[in-house]
C-alpha cells in the first residue's frame, strides 16, 4: 500500500507537541523542508536531536518549537557559532545534552538494536562526562577494564531525506552516509522525504543502495530541493552563501523574525520556497552529472 502523503499531512499526522524529533543527515540530505513545515505548523515543546544541529535547529529554536536540544558538535559549519541555540542555552531558556559524534551514533545504534545502552572505549573528551551525567563508566565483565556507556536513543519521530524512494518507502541514498539508517530503525515513527519518487523496480535494481527499507517508514513525501541550503548529492550544491548570510541574520532577533516571516510562514511549501529563491540561485547551485560505473548483479 502506498505511503505517499504531502509533507504538510505527514508533519500534522506524525509530529506531535512534546515529541523527541531526530532530523538526520550529515553534511548533506539535511531535511530543511520538514523543519520549516514543523515551524509553519507551530509545533511546540519539542526535543530536537541531531548529530550536528546545523542551521535547521537554529531556525526551529528561533521559531519557539523546542524546549531541549540533544547534539554532538554545535555550530554553523565552516562559519562559526549557532547564535540562537547557543544564546538560548546560555540564558537558561533551552535544556541541552551534548555527546561526541560517536556517542550520538552509539545512542542510535543501541536504540535501533533494542538495547538499553551502548559501550564505547574511553576518549579524551572527559569534559563531556562531567557535563553530561548520562555518560557513565562501567567495568567490562570480560576484561575488567573501564568502558564508557551511553543510553539508547529512541526518537518519537525520525525525519530522513533521500535521493529517491518508491511509494512504499524503500529508499536509495548515496554520497556521504550519515546516521540515517540508525535513526530510522531507532525511531517509533519515520517520515521519509525524497527528491524523486520512483517505481519499485528502480529500487530493486540496486538493492545494496537501499539503506532505508519501507518496513520502518510511515510516510513518504515527494519534496524536491528539500535540503536547501544544505545539498543533495547529485541534485544540487550546498548554498555556502546562505550559511554566511545566516551568521549575519542570526545576530538580531528582529532580522530572524523577518526571515522566518518571509521564507517560512510566507510560503506555503518547499516548491514555493524554491521558486522564490529565483533562477540565479538555481543556476548557482546546479551540479553537472558525474555518474558511477554500472554494477552487474548478474541474472538467474
Amino acid at each position: 500500500m502506498s505511503k505517499l502523503l504531502s509533507l504538510s499531512e505527514a508533519i500534522a499526522r506524525y509530529v506531535h507537541d512534546g515529541d523527541l524529533v531526530y532530523a538526520s543527515g550529515f553534511t548533506h540530505l539535511i531535511p530543511f523542508a520538514a523543519g520549516h513545515e514543523i515551524i509553519r505548523q507551530r509545533k511546540r515543546d519539542l526535543i530536537l536531536a541531531r548529530a550536528t544541529p546545523d542551521l535547521i535547529y537554529d531556525q526551529m529554536v528561533a521559531a519557539g518549537c523546542a524546549r531541549k536540544v540533544i547534539f554532538s558538535y554545535m555550530g554553523n559549519p565552516g562559519v562559526g557559532s549557532l547564535r540562537i541555540v547557543r544564546g538560548a542555552i546560555e540564558r537558561g531558556e533551552l535544556e541541552w545534552e551534548e555527546y561526541s559524534h560517536f556517542g550520538m551514533i552509539s545512542r542510535l545504534r543501541a536504540g535501533a538494536a533494542g538495547l538499553p545502552f551502548m559501550p564505547m572505549n574511553p576518549t579524551a573528551a572527559t569534559d563531556l562526562e562531567r557535563a553530561n551525567p548520562n555518560i557513565r563508566r562501567v567495568t567490562d565483565p570480560y576484561s575488567g577494564r573501564e568502558v564508557i556507556t551511553v543510553p539508547a536513543l529512541n526518537p518519537d519521530v525520525a525525519i530522513v531525506h533521500v535521493q529517491r524512494a518508491d511509494p512504499n518507502g524503500n529508499a536509495h541514498l548515496w554520497g556521504i552516509i550519515g546516521e540515517q539508517r540508525e535513526a530510522a530503525f531507532a525511531a517509533k515513527r519515520v517520515i521519509l522525504t525524497a527528491e524523486e519518487i520512483v517505481d519499485e523496480a528502480t529500487i530493486r535494481s540496486d538493492p545494496n543502495r537501499t539503506l532505508i527499507p519501507g518496513l520502518v517508514v510511515d510516510a513518504v513525501c515527494h519534496v524536491p530541493y528539500a535540503c536547501h541550503p544544505s545539498y543533495a548529492q547529485g541534485y544540487y550544491d550546498r548554498d555556502n552563501q546562505f550559511y554566511l548570510e545566516w551568521d549575519t541574520i542570526s545576530r538580531s532577533p528582529e532580522s530572524v523574525r523577518e526571515w522566518l516571516e518571509e521564507w517560512v510562514y510566507g510560503v506555503k511549501d518547499r516548491a514555493e520556497y524554491w521558486e522564490k529563491l529565483g533562477p540565479e540561485t538555481h543556476a548557482r547551485l546546479k551540479v553537472a552529472p558525474r555518474l558511477s560505473e554500472p554494477v552487474n548483479y548478474g541474472d538467474y
